[in-house]
This record gives structure tokens, sequence and C-alpha cells, in this order.
């Protein structure tokens, strides 16, 4: 009933076709909706058969390159264009895309039959345009049942040889959730289908503190899967922005001899990771000035993925006025090798050719200088080469820019970060106080640190939006990018090492630590006392 009242309507199995692992009917009502023309060209080309072939060319796509991409991009038939879903436009200014984005149709069906084999079920699916996408499986406390069950029962009772469960054909998220707890897979493979948790955090999503969720007064601890996560904004939004294939090399030794194999697997956003994104994305919409996020997310949060997706939203992100926000999001590094992992994750999303630029240590300032003036997208580079922008530019009147900061330790709050957000900024006298800073040595910058970042947290660069990612911010850094709290200042949302350690994803160092007082003291206890 939760999902009905949010705009799902009621699934039918009985159009439901389990061999094909489709709803026909529900998509060409769709297409029929969103692209009549088309469409009707359709039928005059293949006549009675035109249903049949739409299935063909869908399927056929679908097994090369995947139903995220077929979802996104659509097929081409015979020079007919046809898209199985449309997704929310970045502006409202085109009203015929508005439309087409209303008319996708959402539907949620219980104790859903899946198979052309048994007789089993799924507890709850939802479908895009007749396509299921996402399946659940609920389990009760009070009935003796958990997450465990709900994660066995996809690993020892759903056949990953069924059609609907092959990689990236139909389903693309597979939750199980109780009374207290949710978890998900994105692939099944069996005993060793791999499960994340998908939970808040015992203090709510953004605060520090443990694993799980935070007790509600009125409704299930899990309920924002459903009043949040799976609504159908946010879930096409998660279809249309987040969901990632992505192809990683692994290296391993047989026989004495390195072999390498090429491992593809989807990527769906942990809650902290979704909620981060979502939280800054709302916050910078509602911003006429720059301001400093600070995100203070522990090892093990997955980084690379919050800053690709953060960059992807950003580049085309629009204020609440249907404004673009920015001309440019830089996604910098203070590593003078540029982050492999991070420009491997950001290429690795789908996008638009020639709208992102990496710029690395051997590359010229004045490719840095062209990557901007041509108005790029994105521009990955280091902060050692960001900071020789102020050569290349005399200013930026009237343009505003997001710059992500991959792991803001301290040198990020010093000289490399001051001069670059000088660069940036949209006057001369801030170019002025670039080459006042460039002209200072090391210790004069130490010293003078504490006023120029009052100076700079009081939004002199106005065009200016700052994100910077740590793990472990310096009291500075916390100064510098964070918001005043109380007697302190705090960062903007966190992931916290007790969560991490708590959901498995980094080791508690401290689990098994012994002091040497007490080692002393058993050590010495032994030999006086052998029992």
């Amino acid at each position: 009933s939760a999902f009905l009242s949010q705009g799902y309507r009621k699934g039918a199995q009985e159009t439901y076709n389990k061999a094909k692992a489709i709803d026909m009917p529900v998509l060409i009502e769709f297409i029929k909706a969103s692209q009549p023309k088309t469409w009707e060209r359709y039928c005059n080309v293949y006549g009675e058969r035109a249903e049949k072939q739409l299935y063909k060319v869908f399927q056929d796509n679908v097994y090369q390159n995947g139903l995220v991409y077929v979802l996104r991009n659509g097929v081409r038939d015979r020079g007919m264009e046809v898209r199985f879903a449309y997704f929310e436009p970045a502006s409202n200014k085109n009203i015929d895309l508005v439309e087409r984005y209303k008319s996708n149709i959402l539907t949620c069906t219980r104790q859903f039959a899946y198979s052309t084999q048994n007789n089993n079920t799924i507890d709850i699916v939802l479908s895009l345009n007749g396509i299921p996408v996402v399946a659940m499986e609920l389990k009760n406390q009070l009935t003796g049942q958990s997450i465990s069950d709900a994660k066995r029962q996809y690993m020892y009772n759903r056949d990953e040889k069924e059609f609907c469960f092959h990689f990236n054909n139909r389903f693309l998220v597979y939750f199980c959730v109780d009374l207290y707890e949710v978890a998900m897979a994105t692939c099944l493979q069996g005993e060793n289908t791999f499960f994340l948790p998908f939970n808040q955090g015992s203090n709510g999503a953004g605060n520090v503190g443990d694993g799980g969720n935070p007790k509600c007064e009125n409704d299930y601890s899990t309920a924002y899967l459903w009043n949040y996560v799976l609504t159908p904004k946010m879930l096409l939004s998660l279809l249309q922005r987040y969901i990632s294939k992505q192809t990683v090399e692994k290296v391993y030794l047989k026989n004495g001899v390195k072999q390498t194999a090429k491992d593809t697997f989807l990527i769906f956003p942990r809650y902290h990771q979704l909620d981060v994104v979502e939280k800054l994305v709302a916050d910078t919409k509602t911003r006429i000035e720059g301001r400093n996020y600070l995100l203070q997310h522990s090892a093990g949060s997955g980084k690379s993925n919050e800053i690709a997706w953060l960059a992807y939203r950003l580049a085309s992100l629009h204020n609440n006025e249907d404004k673009e926000m920015f001309q440019t999001v830089f996604v910098v590094t203070d590593r003078r090798v540029l982050n492999k992992q991070l420009q491997n994750t950001i290429l690795g999303f789908e996008h638009i050719n020639g709208q992102i630029e990496t710029i690395t240590e051997k590359d010229n300032s004045e490719k840095l200088k062209e990557a901007i003036e041509n108005k790029k997208r994105i521009i990955i580079t280091t902060l050692f080469k960001f900071s020789n922008i102020y050569q290349q530019l005399e200013n930026f009147a009237g343009k505003r820019f997001a710059i992500i900061v991959d792991e803001a330790h301290s040198s990020q709050s010093g000289k490399s970060a001051e001069k670059l957000k000088a660069a940036l900024a949209d006057t001369d006298e801030a170019l002025r106080e670039w080459a006042e800073i460039e002209g200072k040595t090391e210790e004069d910058i130490k010293d003078e640190m504490e006023g120029l970042t009052d100076l700079l947290t009081q939004g002199q660069h106005k065009n200016q939006f700052f994100y910077a990612f740590t793990a472990t911010p310096k009291p500075k850094t916390l100064q510098t990018f964070g918001e005043k709290k109380g007697d302190g200042y705090d960062a903007f949302h966190h992931y916290s090492m007790r969560q991490a350690i708590d959901e498995g994803f980094i080791l508690d160092v401290l689990k098994y630590y012994t002091t040497i007082e007490t080692s002393y003291k058993v050590v010495k206890t032994i030999k006086e006392n052998p029992e």
C-alpha cells in the first residue's frame, strides 16, 4: 500500500510473460503515450509483427549492452529511435521532455511469480514500463526471520540461471529487508552472491554512529526504503544517474605465471553514498553565493564513486530558477600522480564524449586553460597542476565553478588551496591576492594562515563551491571547509569509522590491542602461577 500511495500502479501477473521476463502490454502502453508517432511508424513498417520485432530489438540490445544502457539510451531500428524509459530532464524548459518523463509507468507486484520452472515468488517486485528492475524479500523478526533468511533465499532458492536473474538483463538490485536492517546485491551468484549493507547508521544518515538504523517512533526502522529510496522519483534517478557498470582488472598467479582477468559488475550506491550526493545537490541548488562543504567519510566509504556521482550531478545541475549552476566542475586531488582509481571511476561512467578532460603532470598549463575556455563539463587534475592556473587566466567574471577536492589533507588548507581559491575568483583583486600568496615563503603562509582562512571562509570568492572529501580532517581543514557548530567546526556529512567498522568495510585495529602494562602483568602472572 505504501508503494501504491506514492504513484505506483498495481502490477498484473496475467499479462507478464515469464519466459521473456517482461510485461509487453504495459511497455506498449508507455510507448504509445510517450512516442505515439514513432509507434505509428513502427506499426506501418512491421505490421502485425511490430510487437514481436520490438521485443527482439530490445532483447538483442540488452544482450549486447546490458539493461542499464538500453534504459538510458533506447534503441535504433530502421532509422526509428525507440525509448523504453524517459528520465528527468536537467531543466523544465523543454515541456515535451517533462511530459514524456511523467508518462513512465511504475508498477508494484506482490508475490511476483517469475519462473517457468517452479511456483516460486518474490515478495515485492517493482517494474518500469513492464520491465522488472527491483526485487525485495521481506522478513519479519516477529515470525522468527531476518535479512539473513532473505539472503539465504536469494543464494539457494533463486536460480541465477533463470532468464530474469541474468546479470544486467532484468533485475538490477535485490533487496533484503526486515524490521531493522536492509541489505542489497546487484547480481545473483548462488552461494557466492555478495550482499552490502544498505543502512542509514544508528544515529541517522550523515551523523556519527554505528551500523544499523535509528529507531522510529511510529514506523518501521527500514521504512526509509519505500518512503524515500524507492519512490518513483528516486528510483528513476537511481536508474538514470547512479547505477553503473564497472570493470576492474584482477591480477592473480596461476602455476607461478601472472594472469589477468576482467571482472564486470554493477554498482548500486550504499545508503550514505546516495544520501551525501542528494543532500549536497539539494543544498547547492538553493545557494546564490559559493560555500564550502566538508564530507568526513571514513576509509571504506567508497569515496571514488561518491566523487564521480557528485561530479556528474553538479555538471548538469540547474538551480531553483532553472538556470545552469556551473560552467565547469573540477575534480582535484593533491597527489602528484593523478589518482588512477578516481580517474577510471569517473571516465568509466557513461558520459557525453568530449565533455571530460584529464590534466596530468605531463600536460602543460595551456591544456588546462583551453579546457576551461572550451567549457569542458568536468576537468580532472592534480592540485599541483591546478595551482598554476593564475599564469593563464585573468579573471572569470560571472562564471561559477564547483571544485571537488579528494582527500582534503592539511595541504588543502595551506598555500596551494588558498592559491586555488584565488585563481578561480571573479575579480582582479583576487588575482592580485594570488600573486601576494605566491610571493610569500612557506613560513609566512603558516604565520598568516589564521587570517587567510578567516578571509576566505567569509565568502570572498562568491563564485566557488568547494566539496572537500576526507577521512581524517585536521583542525585547520575543519576550520577552512567545515561549518561552525557551537564552539567548534564540524563536517556537512559523516560516514564514521565506527559505522565502517560495524559494516565490515574496515577492520577495527584496536580490537586485539593490548597495552604494555597489561601484557607485562599477564606474563608475570603466568610465571608465578602455572594454572
